[in-house]
């Protein structure tokens, strides 16, 4: 069982680093958007309940939607953070609903990257508990190190127009050449 574990962990949390640039780009734009840590810690752990539990629901295929669907929305979910950054000047409460909406698309992702691992049926439950804690564990890395990078800007008076705003843009346009591959190329 710690075997199973630990490799389904490091599987998870390869799935965020190195591999899983269109979720660093969906959490780099929540980070970039946040005026402190606690709307952050509201949004990233709205993100993490719903993609939890679309990824169990749909491991256990409770929930089903094919790839050609879901990889295509996870991009214009970048495209759509990545534009409220670039439109809404302050953050709104309603950032953790729109994470948590998001979310249950990334479990979707997640999910069909962990059943085309597979699954061992004896240890499912074991797996697919180290697999999510090892894509947090990614998503925790990517956060603690974009927070350190930009801690000593983030209260300038220039962070917005500066930072949050051209680096909004290029995440929204990665997000929208990812859905015109995703949709048109594959």
């Amino acid at each position: 069982m710690r075997a199973v574990f630990s490799s389904y962990f490091t599987l998870g949390f390869e799935h965020i680093l190195p591999r899983g640039f269109d979720h660093v780009l969906f959490i780099a734009a929540l980070v970039l958007a946040s005026p402190s840590w606690r709307p952050l810690l509201w949004q990233v752990s709205a993100f993490t309940v719903a993609h939890a539990l679309t990824l169990a629901l749909a491991v256990t295929g409770v929930v089903q939607m094919r790839s050609a669907v879901v990889e295509p929305l996870i991009a214009l979910s970048i495209v759509a953070v990545a534009v409220e950054n670039l439109v809404e000047p302050r953050f709104r409460w309603r950032r953790p609903a729109m994470a948590f909406g998001f979310g249950l698309l990334h479990g979707l992702g997640f999910a069909g990257a962990l059943v085309s691992l597979g699954l061992p049926s004896e240890d499912l439950l074991v797996s697919l508990l180290a697999f999510n804690l090892g894509v947090e564990g990614g998503q925790l890395v990517v956060v603690a190190i974009l927070l350190l990078a930009l801690t000593w800007c983030r209260q300038a008076t220039w962070y917005r127009t500066r930072v949050v705003l051209p680096a909004s843009a290029v995440v929204a346009a990665v997000g929208a050449f990812w859905f015109v591959q995703r949709v048109f190329l594959t």
